[in-house]
């Protein structure tokens, strides 16, 4: 009774303490809740903050900058220096206006020229010329439209608890951003508009105005404090802002899922990347890599880590069999443990979107309607019925010939497969037979498009037709399937499509869905653009995308334009499931679409514009770093693809 008494206490002494609370907060303002009691600006160059705790704060301004303007280094200092807050007021600049104000600067600098020419002064003319020709340049870009000119004042106040600090900080301040040759001036005698211009009520009292232009205006924008550390991860390179190593694993328990995207320009460095990122993730993590190599660019990775190549193509002995299924282990929701189960339906949908890609060909003809679609799937359906293959697992198999034993039972051996021989075998059985009128032309339109892929007419595709000749093993650090050698419109795109159902059969299912189990694997797709005007090839790398994770995979993809995805609705999936990002050095017209999506800051997308080879922003989860990729001198030699690179070495 005495504890019952007590809590019923407590629970009253806490409501009363809420509803006080409640009622101060309603007598005050907001304005009283969060400002200080008041602030003494009685000294020149500080002010004096009232409150609990007492504390001081002196404003500044940046008051002059160097000539070359260097992203992202400028104001690194500035932004990661302690208690500081900065404010940074940007104006556009008319155009008519900038024509204006560069012709003056242009002849002003030609007079210049002139008069220390005259006066034999050789270095102060080189100078002067060198500012005339960068004054044209720009006046030029603005009037072609691919450059602006902005106005820009940056205003900082800095925090301390003691006037000594504040002394002393301000000092140290001063001197790294001198580094920089960033000068920076303690607002003397206007240190309360100076205050009041960096809160955020957007009023620029000092107006200590610098133009910059559209790239240079990317040195502003503070994204300088972001790292991305993974206890567990490889080190990928280098923080371009502050020297640290970016160590990397996007299968870090913090991310949503383990996918990930590459986009850059060609010659960014995206293989580069990717090599590093398989060499080290395979030797440090145990991590295994299987790649479709649309360029023939692994090879040499897969012979350095000790891998598998396996060359797809119209002379190749290898055989890839679309149809081949296999069980998978499936985690119970009521007991936890594992459940091998056999999915048919998936395989069908899986096979028949390859058929149709298939048929519709290199045109993407508008032949293919839904019963084309109809017809293709009953009969992958009959090919798999007839072989008894269904949802029982023990179905793929039958008693061994041989009668060979396995310990006291007897062996089993797999079924063979279906193929796309067999496929068309019936498809000409059931036209035959056919006698509805609705059909005929469909039957009609398959038998001819489909008689390519079919080895027993010596069809010009038909490296897919037939029993599957490769197996992808366990245990492997590195698996290229290199497709480079076939036809760049078509064919690739299509064994693109093949290969990712193969290795989702092969290689993906064999993983658990309990994590303990599962090994670390990763599936990169190279040259990812290629599949887009397919709409069935992007539709099941959307399905791979969302399947991945719950077989402990990365589906990694590379390409080059980002505006193809961002363009392609049914494609945007795959971004939305990858829960790492990698821009390298983009083209001027993507940088819209990626600040559009992502949510770029001017000088995150200025920086992406002028970014050198194997540099880049990297986007984990929540956390975002300027990345520089620095492969050693041995992995320079089996990642580099350009020759001229190559041979400097």
């Amino acid at each position: 009774m005495k504890k019952n008494r007590i809590k019923k206490q407590e629970e009253q002494r806490e409501q009363f303490n809420e509803e006080e609370n409640t009622r101060l907060l309603k007598r005050k303002t907001i304005k009283e809740i969060i400002a200080p009691s008041g602030i003494d600006a009685s000294d020149i160059d500080r002010l004096e903050i009232i409150s609990s705790t007492k504390r001081y704060a002196r404003s500044f301004f940046v008051s002059s900058l160097p000539r070359m303007a260097i992203f992202p280094e400028l104001f690194r200092d500035l932004y990661m220096f302690g208690d500081v807050n900065t404010s940074i007021y940007i104006r556009p600049i008319k155009e008519d206006k900038s024509q204006n104000d560069l012709n003056r600067v242009i002849n002003e600098l030609e007079t210049e020229r002139i008069v220390a020419a005259d006066r034999g002064n050789i270095n102060r003319e080189s100078t002067i010329s060198q500012k005339r020709l960068e004054a044209e340049e720009l006046r030029d870009e603005i009037a072609a439209g691919f450059n602006k000119l902005f106005e820009a004042s940056i205003v900082s106040t800095l925090f301390t608890y003691s006037l000594e600090d504040l002394d002393r900080y301000t000092k140290m301040l001063a001197s790294e951003m001198s580094k920089s040759l960033v000068g920076i001036k303690t607002a003397w005698g206007m240190q309360e508009e100076a205050f009041q211009s960096n809160l955020p009520l957007m009023n620029d009292k000092l107006e200590k105005i610098h133009t910059f232009d559209r790239n240079s205006m990317g040195t502003v924008f503070p994204f300088t404090t972001s790292e991305v550390g993974h206890s567990s991860g490889v080190p990928l390179g280098f923080n371009k802002q502050t020297g640290t190593p970016i160590l990397f694993d996007n299968f870090h328990n913090s991310l949503t899922n383990y996918n990930m995207v590459i986009f850059a320009k060609s010659g960014a460095g995206k293989s580069v990347t990717m090599k590093t990122l398989i060499s080290r993730s395979s030797v440090l993590m145990g991590i295994e890599n299987l790649a479709l190599d649309a360029e023939g660019e692994y090879t040499i990775v897969a012979d350095s880590l000790g891998g598998i190549n396996v060359v797809i193509s119209p002379t190749s002995n290898t055989v890839i069999n679309l149809f081949d299924i296999e069980p998978e282990n499936v985690k119970d929701e009521i007991t936890g443990k594992d459940r091998v189960v056999l999915n048919v339906e998936n395989k069908v949908e899986d096979v028949t979107q390859a058929l149709v890609t298939m048929a519709k060909g290199s045109t993407r003809s508008n032949e293919v309607n839904e019963l084309t679609k109809q017809i293709i799937a009953e009969i992958v359906a009959e090919e798999y019925a007839s072989l008894g293959i269904n949802s029982d697992p023990s179905s793929l198999f039958i008693q061994a010939k041989n009668g060979s034993f396995q310990g006291n039972m007897l062996a089993k051996e797999k079924k063979k497969m279906p193929t796309i021989g067999s496929w068309y075998r019936r498809l000409l059985k059931k036209s035959q037979d056919n006698d509805n009128k609705n059909y005929e032309y469909h039957y009609s339109y398959l038998l001819k498009v489909m008689k390519q892929y079919v080895r027993e007419y010596d069809g010009q595709m038909a490296y897919f037709d037939g029993q599957s000749t490769f197996e992808l093993l366990d245990n492997v650090p590195f698996i290229n399937l290199d497709i480079s050698q076939l036809e760049e419109r078509f064919a690739r795109p299509l064994a693109q499509q093949i290969l990712l159902s193969w290795i989702w059969e092969k290689y993906v299912k064999r993983n658990s869905e309990d994590r303990k189990k599962a090994k670390k694997k990763r599936v990169i797709v190279d040259e990812a653009w290629m599949l887009l005007p397919f709409p069935e090839a992007v539709d099941f790398l959307n399905k791979m995308a969302r399947r991945a994770r719950k077989r402990n995979v990365s589906l990694a993809i590379i390409s080059q334009r980002f505006q193809d995805f961002y363009e392609k609705p049914e494609a945007q999936a795959v971004l939305t499931s990858s829960d790492t990002k990698l821009f390298l050095a983009q083209d001027k017209s993507e940088i819209q679409y990626l600040k559009e999506v992502f949510k770029l800051s001017e000088g995150e997308a200025g920086f992406l514009v002028t970014c050198q080879k194997g540099e880049g922003l990297l986007k984990v989860g929540a956390e975002t770093a300027i990345l520089k990729i620095m492969p050693t001198k041995k992995e320079f030699e089996f990642v580099e693809t350009n020759l001229n690179n190559l041979a400097k070495k």
